[in-house]
């Protein structure tokens, strides 16, 4: 028996030591969500996260299965299968109490949650211990970049190349991003440990083929550029293990686009909408106007800085993990290293190439660059210590270790005691701010009694606060019911008295006989009512 022995007391350390490392990391992880989220809440880019018309899509579909409505959704091409479940469960929960106070709540909460599985896929893709060089100091330094990123955000504009910060919503492909970065996460220990391949492949197949099942783009930001890199390295390395996780990675999306098939009904636009080759030239002007335009300001600049300094190190890395056989240079750290840098290449390129007109489409320039940054303790005992192998450090070199890791967990410790003083009350406050133009208009339509229509960017909001979100129709400018991402049951109705308008309302073409002189209008702040009171405004055919 040595417990009482130094020896003892030594072995019980490190026993101890990795899984409070691990959970240590896991902690500032999720104040640095928390901080994320009450940043993105306190400035204009709030609006992405609690009024924009796209992120109400959950709200409205937990809504519509509470009244008992008949589900019946037209999405677009995305079907944001994995975001609405978890933004399902945290509604149950019933955060926030009742009203706009649980809906604003369950949306902040959504968004810690994105983030927290933002590093949880991070800490995957940094590898494993003994294989990899400081995991959790990769993953950890990876998520800290992408959290200045998204706390550089500051606009209103979802049209803006402040990508990061939109992993805090659940409508823009947050769920793409994290099996981007899973799988990334898997190829890499596939390519670390071949011989024990099997369950890795099989998770590589599910992800993908879930991912292509709600979100068809993870094809272009994921599956192509990542098998045509897992050929390249087995054409140097010659391991069967590449060419297993290239045709599982190939294999599970084309399961994925398959298991869409009897979804089609939901599916609204397919995506091949989105193609025009011919746009290529208006596409690039596009591009390069919101680069211009995210230049413009200190928040941006600084953003595209980083992003510049984060693909320079993921060129660095790639070409010092690929430039020899030297022990510590492994092929999961090098395929991750080279996704940094490649994928946002093919998918900016791609995305002018089609003629697109979307920054999100683009968010692989910003977290493929941040999850490169995983490797870079790789990378740095490469360049330190060429003739070492991964977890092999002397005891000196140990003891030399403790300044740094001492540092790091007083750091750590700063970033949860700011978190809880300074991060946690700020989310409070967003879950339970005011909105009187809203209230206005929500505590009139439901003490109407009756049906109203709005347009897409206007009605989304009042209509997922509303008592019962089927008495607000959403309608185009014709009073055609609009289908997309919106239950088609609501325009069951067939007809509606009153229109809600704001100042993004393009004028309504009313029908034949109808002008807004026989209206009433309603001011409601931002918001105007145009009530026809026992009229009845019949509703055109529907489209999307």
């Amino acid at each position: 028996m040595d417990d009482g022995q130094p020896e003892g007391r030594d072995r019980r350390s490190r026993a101890r030591g990795p899984w409070l490392a691990e959970a240590g990391a896991g902690l500032v992880a999720l104040a640095l969500a928390v901080a994320v989220v009450a940043r993105v809440a306190g400035t204009a880019r709030s609006a992405l996260l609690f009024s924009d018309g796209d992120s109400m899509l959950p709200v409205l579909v937990m809504r519509s299965i509470e009244v008992g409505q008949p589900q019946d959704w037209a999405m677009s091409s995305v079907l944001f299968l994995p975001e609405l479940l978890v933004f399902g469960a945290l509604w149950m929960l019933r955060l926030g109490g009742d009203g706009g106070s649980h809906i604003d709540a369950t949306i902040v909460v959504n968004g810690v949650v994105n983030l927290v599985a933002l590093y949880a896929v991070l800490r995957a893709a940094a590898g494993r211990r003994g294989r990899a060089v400081a995991p959790v100091a990769g993953a950890v330094t990876a998520f800290v970049a992408f959290a200045v990123l998204a706390a550089l955000d500051h606009t209103a504009s979802r049209d803006s190349l402040e990508l990061a910060s939109l992993m805090t919503t659940a409508t823009y492909y947050s769920a793409t991003v994290i099996a981007v970065i899973l799988t990334l996460g898997l190829i890499r220990r596939i390519a670390d440990q071949p011989s024990r391949r099997a369950g890795l492949l099989v998770a590589l197949g599910l992800v993908a083929a879930a991912a292509v099942l709600s979100n068809p783009l993870f094809l272009l930001w994921a599956t192509a550029p990542l098998a045509v890199l897992l050929i390249v390295v087995w054409m140097r390395r010659r391991e069967r293990a590449l060419l297993w996780a290239t045709g599982i990675l190939a294999g599970g999306s084309v399961a994925g686009y398959l298991g869409r098939l009897p979804l089609a009904p939901f599916i609204a636009n397919d995506g091949l909408g989105y193609i025009d080759v011919g746009r290529m030239g208006a596409s690039a002007a596009y591009y390069g106007r919101l680069v211009v335009d995210l230049a413009g300001s200190p928040g941006g600049a600084a953003s595209l800085v980083v992003t510049t300094l984060l693909f320079a190190t993921a060129v660095g890395g790639s070409i010092r993990l690929g430039s020899g056989s030297r022990a510590g240079a492994r092929p999961g750290a090098f395929l991750v290293a080279t996704a940094g840098w490649v994928l946002p290449l093919v998918v900016a390129t791609a995305a002018i190439v089609l003629g697109t007109n979307a920054a999100r489409y683009l968010q692989p320039v910003v977290f493929a660059p941040v999850a490169a940054l995983v490797v870079l303790p790789d990378v740095l005992r490469m360049s330190r210590l060429p003739a070492a192998v991964p977890g092999s450090g002397r005891p000196w070199e140990r003891r030399a270790d403790r300044p740094r890791r001492i540092a790091a967990v007083v750091a750590g410790a700063a970033v949860v005691v700011a978190s809880g003083a300074v991060g946690v009350p700020a989310l409070a406050a967003a879950t339970h701010r005011t909105d009187a133009d809203l209230t206005c208009v929500t505590t009139w339509v439901d003490a109407s009694g009756r049906t109203g229509g709005g347009q897409y960017w206007t009605v989304r909001l009042p209509k997922a606060h509303v008592a019962d979100p089927r008495t607000l129709v959403q309608v185009d400018d014709t009073l055609r019911p609009y289908d997309w991402l919106v239950n088609r049951d609501d325009a069951a109705v067939g007809s509606i008295s009153f229109l809600v308008t704001d100042d993004q309302s393009p004028p309504f073409t009313l029908p034949a006989g109808v002008t807004r002189d026989q209206a009433t209008l309603v001011s409601c702040g931002r918001y105007t009512i145009t009530d026809f009171g026992d009229m009845r405004l019949p509703l055109g055919a529907p489209r999307s």
